[in-house]
């Protein structure tokens, strides 16, 4: 249950394959510069427990420093590609990174870094350099591929948003345990989903997501391949399917609509039928396009709902999900709850707030608040999702209570949005939340109150858009501004944002695509 011991037996297996450029890491290479960079990190002082951090897009480096930074007992935090200099400056400075790694592919942010972020002791970059920052290749060279004496389990820790709009980190315990301990939720999920040694696992999205990151490296862990994409194409994944004969894969639900739309030639020219199971998460599917994809591969969709604080999930495969479509399962792990307003447990049939007990411990790194909020006086963690359960225990989504907007199966935090837009200099008052797209589930919508209404139109939305992108990951800004003389506020400052969003929803059941 590790790529070290795949190493010892297969050490020419490919433990992935870069679809794109075609480059392959065989296990025997994976462990090699795996342990060279384990090397590195204790050379420039890393213990157990210490931190680093990543900023690289879909390449063969990538699983590298993940793997090293696991068999070295440190916290390793994957960044997003799509950020601003700033937005990634602040992630490593607030898990307290003494290392970052990035690709030159990443150079335009990361060459605005090594001045922002004061505590990071060593900077390496893979495939060139700029300046401040070292060779990657050079640093490994140096080093013995001999592992380290002091192997112990080291674990990701990655950024989830929140009502405050800042990232915070999603912290887990260090075990202490050998490289290869496997945690219970960890075997619960090989037997799930059935993976092996035979596993050829089609990964499409970016691996800084948790869910991408986390499964590539359990299928390594039992010895599969993983085939991964830099770039998430529709037609592509079908060939890709083909041709390495998939059998297990994630995707979001936008990339099921996108596969949907090709014509119906060009999805008949490939042959899916090695596919045994398509696993989903992040985002809920819509009822009918769920079914179309039922229809099409058979039923070998198996959905998940949890989130990276990994507190507590759901499961449901495709026969029961045709039972009762809509659910997102039963509970997996940890004890499932439904509690009103009031903190008490809610029956069948009546929405509340999702709360789990008994699953795993987390809490947001730097932040004692925000992990306290997502506590109850019974000790129940939620993360602020909205739902309800039928008599059988199935969970059914129906609004995020902290307005969380999911795009494509990304998550967007709209107070980090409205933060910024309401510094520009023709907003008096914004409010920001998602409202219904075809193919992304949900896009970022903004209503500003101007300060002067003789302003409200094309040009002060393109103007606003404009500002947005020149601060933020353009995911995060709205698509399209709508104006109000007003926005419904409480005489206490409190914003109705509902009251603004519902407009654009509908006569919806559910507020949450």
């Amino acid at each position: 249950m590790h790529p070290s011991v795949h190493a010892r037996i297969t050490p020419d297996k490919p433990a992935y394959i870069i679809a794109g450029s075609g480059d392959v890491v065989t296990f025997g290479e994976l462990e090699d510069r795996s342990n060279r960079l384990a090397q590195v990190f204790r050379a420039r002082g890393l213990k157990p427990g210490d931190h680093i951090a990543l900023l690289m897009e879909n390449q063969k480096r990538f699983y590298e420093v993940c793997w090293a930074a696991q068999r070295a007992g440190l916290y390793f935090t994957a960044i997003s590609t799509r950020l601003t200099a700033p937005e990634a400056a602040y992630i490593v400075t607030d898990c307290g990174a003494r290392m970052l790694i990035a690709s030159h592919a990443m150079a335009k942010v990361a060459a605005e870094l090594p001045g922002q972020v004061p505590g990071v002791a060593t900077l390496l970059m893979t495939d060139g350099t700029v300046p401040g920052f070292g060779s990657y290749e050079d640093a490994v060279a140096a080093m013995p591929a001999t592992p380290i004496a002091d192997e112990t389990s080291g674990v990701d820790m990655l950024y989830s948003s929140g009502t405050t709009g800042r990232p915070k980190g999603v912290k887990l315990p260090l075990t202490g345990e050998p490289i290869e301990y496997v945690s219970p939720q960890g075997m619960a999920s090989r037997m799930l989903y059935g993976f092996d040694e035979n596993t050829v696992y089609l990964s499409p999205a970016p691996l800084y997501h948790a869910a991408p990151l986390r499964f590539n490296m359990w299928i390594m862990r039992v010895g599969g391949t993983c085939v991964i994409m830099e770039h998430f194409d529709a037609e592509e994944y079908l060939r890709l399917v083909e041709k390495y004969r998939a059998t297990h894969s994630q995707l979001v639900p936008t990339m099921f609509v996108r596969m949907l739309k090709l014509p119906e030639e060009v999805r008949a020219r490939y042959d899916v039928s090695s596919l045994k199971v398509a696993i989903h998460a992040a985002a809920p599917c819509p009822i009918e396009v769920k079914r179309a994809m039922i229809a099409w591969w058979g039923p070998i969709l198996m959905e998940y709902y949890a989130g990276t604080e990994g507190n507590g999930s759901t499961f449901i495969n495709s026969e029961d999900w045709l039972k009762h479509p809509g659910s997102v399962g039963r509970s997996l792990v940890a004890k499932l709850h439904i509690v009103g307003d009031d903190g008490e447990e809610l029956p069948p049939g009546e929405p509340g707030t999702i709360y789990f007990s008994g699953g795993p411990e987390f809490t947001y790194h730097n932040d004692a608040e925000k992990t306290a909020q997502t506590r109850n006086d019974k000790g129940w963690s939620t993360l602020g999702d909205v739902g309800y359960v039928d008599e059988e225990g199935f969970l059914y989504l129906t609004d995020r209570k902290a307005f969380m907007i999911i795009s494509g199966g990304v998550n967007i935090y709209p107070q980090e949005v409205e933060n910024l837009l309401i510094g520009h200099p023709k907003v008096a008052d914004v409010a920001v939340f998602g409202v219904p797209n075809e193919e992304f589930g949900e896009e970022v919508k903004a209503v500003v109150q101007p300060m002067v209404w003789s302003d409200a139109g094309p040009a002060l939305e393109a103007d606003i858009i404009g500002y947005c992108r020149q601060h933020l990951a353009h995911l995060k800004c709205p698509k399209s501004v709508d104006f109000e003389p007003e926005l419904p506020r409480h005489p206490t400052g409190k914003l109705y944002k509902r009251l603004l969003r519902d407009r654009y929803w509908g006569n919806k059941e559910s507020r949450i695509v």
